[in-house]
C-alpha cells in the first residue's frame, strides 16, 4: 500500500500530521464544511478517545481529517473522516486513508460511511452490512409508557460502568470500556433494571445541534423503548438526534411518533472480518443507538 507524507493534488500541496496537534476551531471549520455538526468538544471528546491525522496545505489550513478508535487487540473503529469539498475529487481522501490502514495494520475495521464515501471504501476492500439511519429533529413529549413486566428505571452513575461495559461488550462484541468512561462523565444515564441486574441502558449528552442519545443498549425494542424515553420527555421542543440500524419494529415507529424521523443514512461497512454479529437469542443485548458514527 503506498504511503507518503505529502502528496500534490492540482495546485495543493499536503502534508501529514497528527491530530493531536491541530486545533480545534480549524477542525470545526472543516467539518462545517462538509455540513457536520460537530463542536470543538464534540472534537475534543473525539481526540481523547482515539488517534488520527489532518492533512496540511502548504499554509497550514486543514483540508482533510480520518480517525481511528482501537477496542481491542484485533479492531479497530474508524471515523472523522472528511476531505474538504475543493479535494473530494483529487484523491484526498484516498492518500489519508493509505496512512490510517498502514497504523492499522492487520487488525479488523469497521466503519460508517457517508454516500459520497462509500465508493472510496468499497474500493479499498470495505464490504457494506447494514444502513444506519440518522433519525434526529424537533422531539416531541412521548406519551406515558408501561415498563416491561418485572422492570424499574433507576439513573446510572459512575460506580455502574463495569455493569455498562459488560452489557456493550455483549452487544458490541468488542471493548469500550474508555470510551463508555469518557461518555458516562458528560452525560446522563438511564438503566433498566430487570431482577436486580442491568438489562439495558442510555446515554444521552450534547452534541452537535443539541442533543444526542447513545449509546443505547437493549435487547429488545420494548427495553429500547423504555431507556430512550426518558431522554425524549427532557427534551421536547428541542433538537434530539439518535442513530440506529434498527428500520422498522416498535423502536422505529417510537423514534418517529417522538419527532425523531429518518434525516440522513449511512452505511454500516468491514475490512478483515464482519463487524456486525447477528442477533441469535432473544435475550442477546445489541446496539440500539450508536454513540455517534465515528465511534460505532
Amino acid at each position: 500500500m503506498e504511503r507518503t507524507n505529502s502528496i500534490q493534488l492540482d495546485s495543493y500541496e499536503l502534508t501529514i500530521a497528527d491530530i493531536a496537534e491541530a486545533d480545534l476551531d480549524a477542525l470545526h471549520a472543516l467539518s462545517m464544511s462538509v455540513g457536520w455538526p460537530h463542536r470543538d468538544e464534540d472534537w475534543q471528546i473525539a481526540r481523547e478517545l482515539g488517534q488520527g491525522v489532518v492533512a496540511r496545505d502548504a499554509i497550514g489550513r486543514i483540508l482533510g481529517s480520518a480517525m481511528w478508535f482501537n477496542y481491542a487487540p484485533d479492531f479497530t473503529n474508524i471515523g472523522m473522516v472528511i476531505t474538504s469539498p475543493r479535494l473530494q475529487m483529487l484523491g484526498a481522501g484516498r492518500w489519508m486513508m493509505n496512512h490510517v490502514l498502514a497504523q492499522i495494520g492487520s487488525r479488523a475495521i469497521g466503519l460508517n460511511a457517508t454516500r459520497s464515501a462509500r465508493r472510496l471504501y468499497g474500493s479499498l476492500g470495505f464490504v457494506a452490512e447494514r444502513t444506519v439511519f440518522q433519525c434526529n429533529g424537533e422531539a416531541v413529549a412521548p406519551p406515558e409508557g408501561s415498563l416491561p413486566p418485572g422492570t424499574r428505571l433507576r439513573a446510572l452513575v459512575p460506580d455502574d460502568l463495569d455493569e455498562i461495559t459488560a452489557l456493550d461488550l455483549a452487544a458490541y462484541h468488542a471493548d469500550r470500556t474508555h470510551v463508555l468512561a469518557r461518555l458516562l462523565g458528560v452525560s446522563k444515564g438511564v438503566a433498566l433494571v430487570r431482577d436486580d441486574r442491568m438489562a439495558a441502558y442510555s446515554l444521552c449528552r450534547r452534541f452537535g445541534r443539541g442533543h444526542l442519545v447513545g449509546p443505547v443498549v437493549a435487547a429488545n425494542d420494548a427495553d429500547a423503548i423504555a431507556v430512550t424515553r426518558p431522554h425524549v420527555a427532557d427534551h421536547a421542543g428541542a433538537f434530539l438526534r439518535l442513530d440506529t440500524r434498527e428500520k422498522s419494529g416498535a423502536f422505529a415507529e417510537f423514534l418517529a411518533q417522538s419527532g425523531l424521523p429518518v434525516f440522513d443514512t449511512v452505511t454500516s461497512m468491514s475490512l478483515g472480518r464482519r463487524w456486525l454479529v447477528e442477533k441469535t437469542v432473544s435475550a442477546m443485548p445489541v446496539i440500539y443507538g450508536l454513540a455517534t458514527q465515528a465511534l460505532g
